[in-house]
């Protein structure tokens, strides 16, 4: 499939630069997308293609893509994506939008609009809903634990893949396996080539373990202000969809749905079109 014609551009935020990708119709519904972990704004490059009629804004987070990395020895908290979406938002001049995230993009999108309800009309949430959580009688412990192996992560180096086809066909059969197409459409805005080799964009500090989480009864008190609809997607034998259950009675307006598919269902070309469909009906409802 022949990548949807999109625009790239970026914003300053407390003097970093955050990029961000757009597709479809400058007149259309604004709506938001926020990618998981180590993924990039292009991971929507397929839902793009089939939503030509909305004004689709993809945010590289932090760290990811071509935004910069926070600062050295700044930790990649999840509050400071929110922080960073408020701004994407002020920068657009927007007075509402409309929330699309996948899995960590989910979380963000949760908790912004948990801060903000006032600000978002409608959220759609695809294999994930809120942030990971420590319980506050383990936080001791994980934060030591997450000190130390952070420490021994600082150490690391990757080493540099020989060709893009050598890191495609890793990601390809990575724990969270696409399609060729859509590793092809992630590494060519989330790699970069060097004298030594591909290398990934992304900042390493971002697979270092938070050393502080919020714990259940915040993320609940985030949850309980959702007063929009909210759109749940989950793939089917989700491993997200343990961590969410308990938080599903805390939404005044849920509409929970599964689709036979993997952690990626975006990225596929069935549940893709399957997602794009609801999100058209779940607009003409707005």
């Amino acid at each position: 499939m022949q990548s949807p014609s999109h625009t790239n551009w970026q914003f300053a935020v407390h003097g970093r630069q955050l990029a961000v990708m757009e597709w479809g119709n400058p007149q259309g519904t604004p709506v938001i997308a926020l990618h998981g972990w180590l993924d990039n704004a292009a991971s929507f490059t397929l839902l793009a293609h089939h939503l030509p009629h909305v004004r689709l804004i993809a945010l590289d987070l932090a760290g990811h893509g071509f935004s910069d990395h926070r600062p050295v020895g700044q930790p990649y908290y999840i509050w400071d994506n929110v922080a960073d979406v408020q701004a994407l938002v002020e920068h657009l001049a927007l007075d509402e939008v409309v929330l699309l995230g996948h899995s960590l993009g989910a979380g963000v999108a949760t908790l912004f609009a948990g801060a903000f309800p006032e600000r978002v009309s409608r959220m759609i949430l695809l294999d994930g809903m809120i942030p990971l959580d420590y319980p506050a009688s383990q936080l001791p412990e994980s934060m030591a634990k997450a000190l130390r192996r952070g420490a021994r992560l600082s150490r690391r180096t990757l080493k540099p893949y020989d060709s893009f086809e050598q890191a495609l066909e890793t990601r390809i059969n990575s724990r969270w396996p696409v399609s060729r197409e859509a590793a092809t459409w992630l590494l060519e805005r989330g790699m970069r080539q060097t004298a030594d080799g591909w290398v990934w964009r992304s900042d390493m500090a971002l697979t270092q373990p938070s050393i502080v989480r919020l714990c259940e009864s915040q993320i609940a008190a985030f949850v309980r202000r959702l007063s929009m609809p909210v759109q749940l997607i989950m793939a089917e034998r989700s491993e997200e969809l343990s961590l969410i259950e308990t938080m599903l009675p805390l939404v005044a307006d849920l509409e929970f749905k599964t689709l036979a598919a993997s952690h990626h269902l975006h990225l596929e070309s069935g549940p893709a079109q399957q997602i794009a469909n609801w999100i058209r009906e779940s607009l003409r409802g707005r």
